[in-house]
């Protein structure tokens, strides 16, 4: 076991494990640490704690100290400097006459890089922007493409719930999503319904994913024929997933038919078997392709 801190460097990116180096730190503090990119300025999110050694996938570095005041002076004239060096950058972008969307700037604590990240539909030749920018600002620039899933984490906005993006507000790491999710949920596939504002499916598709997934398991399939509690033997005409009740179409004893509801717990049945209709179709997935291809560029911490 050893001890470790939770640091994050953005609102909602990931969060690192730094030693605290015999420094008492709560979480909230600012810590100064070093990082690949060079000196950073991050928040403490996970205080000291015991984890396994084997969960530490990377050289676990100290922390150099606890920002001070003039830390944190720096760190909020960097912010300033940030919108300076975004107003100047796309101006060069424009110059260039390059087709990419610039999306934000990042300095680093000790100012030794710039971190420009922008979107591009294709391969971009920003070598003379490199140039132009690096007489600028007299310092090292990197340039990076992003996805679009990145692009609306930074940015933020509003889903069609009418809350926050989870991912500009919470969400760490993007969880994997799928079409399959939405039939297990039995959503609409009509792709403006289950889209994000990115334009690829919804992180909210795995929040009740697994819950669907026990309850679905639970009843039979619509066209399986029950036994019901009260000896009649019927098909199933269609199932309530959250209720847990299933509709079957009964005959009488006079010879009708009729529908009759029933609780899953009233009904016997062979154990569900998934068949192909759980599947998404060739049709399904052409018209949602656009949804689940992997967007190009790089991640942002």
């Amino acid at each position: 076991m050893i001890e470790v801190i939770g640091v994050r460097f953005r609102q909602n990116g990931k969060i690192y494990f730094f030693s605290p180096a015999g420094i008492e730190l709560e979480a909230g503090d600012a810590v100064i640490v070093e990082t690949v990119r060079g000196v950073e300025y991050g928040k403490v999110v996970l205080g000291k704690r015991m984890v396994e050694e084997s969960s530490i996938t990377s050289t676990l570095k100290p922390v150099i100290r606890k920002a001070t005041a003039e830390d944190d002076a720096r760190h909020e004239a960097n912010k300033a400097k940030c919108k300076e060096a975004y107003q100047i950058c796309l101006e060069k972008i424009a110059k260039h006459g390059l087709e990419m969307k610039l999306i934000d700037v990042e300095y680093t604590f000790d100012n030794n890089k710039v971190l420009f990240y922008f979107t591009a539909d294709g391969r971009i030749d920003f070598r003379e922007l490199v140039k132009d920018l690096a007489s600028v600002f007299r310092t090292r620039i990197e340039l990076r493409q992003i996805g679009v899933r990145d692009e609306t984490k930074i940015l933020g906005g509003y889903g069609i719930c009418g809350r926050e993006l989870c991912c500009h507000t919470y969400l760490s790491d993007f969880i994997p999503v799928s079409i399959k999710m939405a039939k297990e949920q039995n959503l609409s596939l009509n792709p403006t319904k289950i889209s994000g504002v990115c334009g690829r499916l919804m992180c909210c598709l795995k929040n009740e994913q697994e819950t669907y997934e026990y309850l679905n398991d639970r009843l039979p399939n619509v066209g399986d024929y029950v036994r019901t509690f009260d000896g009649f033997k019927g098909e199933v005409s269609s199932v309530s997933v959250l209720r847990q009740k299933v509709k079957v179409i009964v005959s009488t004893d006079d010879g009708e038919k009729e529908i009759r509801e029933y609780k899953i717990e009233e009904l016997k049945f062979k154990p569900k078997k998934r068949r192909n209709s759980d599947k998404v179709n060739d049709k399904e997935l052409k018209a949602l392709e656009a949804l689940e291809k992997k967007e190009g560029g790089s991640k942002i911490d």
